[in-house]
């Protein structure tokens, strides 16, 4: 499976942020099977299981419950550093670290043609680590809940990022639709988000999946037609 075209919306999964009040681990993912229905039903781009710490064996249940949710959809379904769970559930492909193994080694892991690999990247790292994945995660843009000591990186070195690959740079951290405009206009070509698709009124800035999908896309298609325009010289 293929990423789907740009303007990328992403999910990024956080089941003890989506259910903190949740007693089992079986709670906390009934809660996220939720969000990411409704996020697939919204139409979603990608969804990326961010659950290192679940057991092997039970990360692989979850993820081939949604991917088979997620079948005959544009969703594509990839799961954080864990490779072998990423095959095992037949998801879409993996996300690494900007540490991470190289893309040619993961690639060969994976289905011939049809293995996404998405890579996190940040303010300080050269723009060679993006080499050969099909998107990279850049950020944190804007200060963020999710890494609450994280310094925001900004818009200007997201702009430079998007100027120095090829790669499709996805956006993240503390993103709004309205923080995603000013992300697409910057040459961003999506997303991505936790607070955001979290059930209203759990958070600042959550609005559900349902209402988010929508929100970012179009918020994305603004941030493009804006860059567009300014893309355009002056008549002489």
């Amino acid at each position: 499976m293929k990423l789907p075209d740009q303007p990328l919306v992403c999910l990024v999964t956080d089941r003890r942020r989506l259910a903190p009040a949740a007693r089992t681990v079986r709670d906390e993912l009934i809660a996220l099977d939720r969000v990411i229905d409704d996020a697939i039903a919204a139409g979603v781009d990608l969804v990326q299981v961010r659950e290192r710490d679940l057991d092997a064996a039970v990360l692989t249940g979850f993820v081939r419950r949604i991917v088979a949710r997620a079948d005959g959809t544009p969703t594509c379904i990839v799961v954080n550093d864990r490779a072998d769970v990423a095959i095992a559930a037949g998801a879409a492909g993996v996300h690494v670290r900007s540490d991470g193994p190289p893309a040619a080694r993961l690639r060969a892991l994976g289905p011939a043609g049809a293995w996404v690999i998405g890579r996190s990247c940040h303010a300080d790292d050269a723009s060679s680590v993006a080499a050969g994945a099909d998107y990279v995660l850049f950020g944190a843009v804007f200060a963020t809940t999710s890494k609450p000591g994280a310094t925001a990186a900004g818009i200007d070195a997201l702009a430079h990022w998007c100027r120095a690959t090829d790669v499709p740079v996805v956006a993240i951290g503390g993103l709004t639709p309205r923080g995603a405009e000013a992300c697409a206009a910057a040459g961003a070509a999506g997303a991505a988000a936790i607070g955001a698709f979290l059930p209203e009124g759990q958070g600042p800035d959550a609005m559900g999946a349902r209402h988010a999908v929508p929100a970012f896309r179009a918020a994305l298609a603004r941030g493009i037609a804006t860059r567009k325009s300014s893309d355009v010289p002056d008549e002489v």
